[in-house]
């Protein structure tokens, strides 16, 4: 095998393979020879077709599988030989037979920056802890009665937490939305679910009354017609209905999987769900503390432009599916919104990888089965997640992905110097404003 290398950019490189055509005839050859041993074809033996219809029906398939695999083996053995580091995946371009009939390609594709060596004790970070109290599992048990309660019609004016049916239209100075009748939907006042001076009006409103409210919308509203404008919005209530809340008692508590219905079993259970959501959180915050405190140690390293490029691309186009799954099918993002939050990704996974590298930390499966087996006690059945994880590659490799991340997540946050803050389990999972 014959390999050279160019610099093409600063952080690019470009190699040139060169492969006796021997190596890839022979695995060809190989593959065939068993395909006509096994092969089903009609009108044939097994075993007894004939080697030129094998090339004929197969050739080409396993041509370019042979082919596939003797790149990915020798651009493995060519980087390893350059001492290269890739960030990201390399553009692989077959080349022309050379004059000796021999098969080329070329591989372009980005190196890791040199960050020197990456010492954890310069940097310092925040360290936050929180734990479960009575008072949160009291406020969790009062949400899960929330989401099982009942409505039932009241005669009365709304109030903030009743649930009110409403029928709306709107008219701006060019349009009538919807051109004809009327949108019919529900809203619980407070929630914030409709716009919110129109939520605001229904308080007070009864079942049959109706009023009209000015507002103009947000140039981002889910709806083409009024993005951006004012408009005179007509509210209909067709129906007030006040929450009726479930008792804490053994049905309510059965109907959540605890099969003696007991209180206290029932408070040990979401204890436990309290303390797993509260680990990923604690967990979330440290890396977005030690990304951050890595990124800014290390701000003025250049960093690979296409890397930067595709992840800012993949986040807007994350962006815009969200946006159209809310209902802002009008709402489009464009890479370069993108760029900063995108480099501040891609330094702190070169980073994290460069960390693990440099001090030759190794995947612990211990901390791999434990992180499965807690993503699994998530769902009912638990023994058959474990094993569609174990059955899927692509799964088990991001999960291994995640686990190495927060290894070395903790190992650097053990060498920092910190500072600790302790806050509630509310305040912790409280979303930012």
């Amino acid at each position: 095998m014959q390999v050279s290398l160019e610099n093409t950019a600063n952080l690019e490189r470009r190699l040139t393979v060169s492969l006796p055509a021997d190596r890839l005839e022979g695995v060809v050859g190989n593959r065939l020879r068993e395909l006509a041993r096994t092969a089903n074809i009609k009108g044939f033996r097994k075993g007894k077709v004939p080697t030129k219809v094998i090339e004929q029906r197969f050739g080409a398939q396993v041509r370019n599988e042979a082919f596939g695999e003797l790149v990915r083996e020798s651009l493995g053995e060519a980087i390893r030989q350059q001492d290269l580091k890739l960030a990201g995946n390399p553009d692989i371009q077959a080349e022309p037979q050379g004059d000796g009939g021999e098969i080329r390609y070329t591989a372009t594709f980005e190196i890791v920056p040199d960050f020197g060596t990456i010492d954890p004790a310069k940097l310092e970070i925040e360290r936050v802890s929180a734990s479960i109290e009575e008072s949160d599992i009291d406020a969790m048990i009062e949400t899960l009665r929330q989401q099982r309660r009942q409505w039932e019609d009241v005669e009365r004016a709304a109030e903030p937490g009743d649930m009110a049916q409403v029928e709306t239209f709107a008219e701006t100075a060019s349009a009538r939305v919807p051109a004809e009748g009327a949108e019919r939907g529900a809203t619980v006042i407070g929630s914030n679910v409709m716009f919110p001076a129109l939520e605001s009006r229904l308080a007070g409103m009864k079942a049959g009354d109706e009023a009209q409210v000015e507002v103009t919308f947000p140039d981002n509203w889910r709806v083409a017609e009024l993005a951006g404008q004012p408009a005179k919005v007509t509210l209909k209530v067709t129906r007030v209905a006040a929450a009726k809340l479930p008792e804490v008692d053994e049905a309510f508590i059965k109907s959540f999987g605890i099969k003696s219905g007991k209180l206290e079993v029932f408070r040990k259970e979401v204890r436990s769900n309290l303390e797993r959501e509260l680990k990923g959180n604690l967990m979330q915050r440290l890396r977005a503390e030690v990304a951050s405190k890595l990124v800014a140690a290390y701000k003025d390293v250049e960093l690979p432009p296409r890397l930067i490029d595709a992840e800012a691309r993949s986040m807007a186009a994350n962006a815009t599916q969200q946006a159209r799954q809310q209902g802002q099918a009008n709402l489009g993002f464009e890479a370069a919104q993108f760029m900063d939050a995108a480099r501040n990704r891609v330094a702190a996974a070169l980073l994290v990888g460069e960390v693990a590298r440099q001090n030759e930390l190794r995947l612990d499966n211990k901390r791999l089965t434990e992180t499965l087996q807690l993503i699994a006690s998530t769902y009912e059945d638990p023994a058959q997640v474990v094993e569609l994880y174990r059955s899927d590659a692509n799964l088990m490799a991001g999960l291994r992905n995640r686990v190495m991340e927060e290894q070395v997540i903790d190992w650097i946050a053990e060498r920092a110097q910190s500072t600790a803050k302790t806050m509630s389990f509310a305040e912790l999972m409280r979303p930012a404003a």
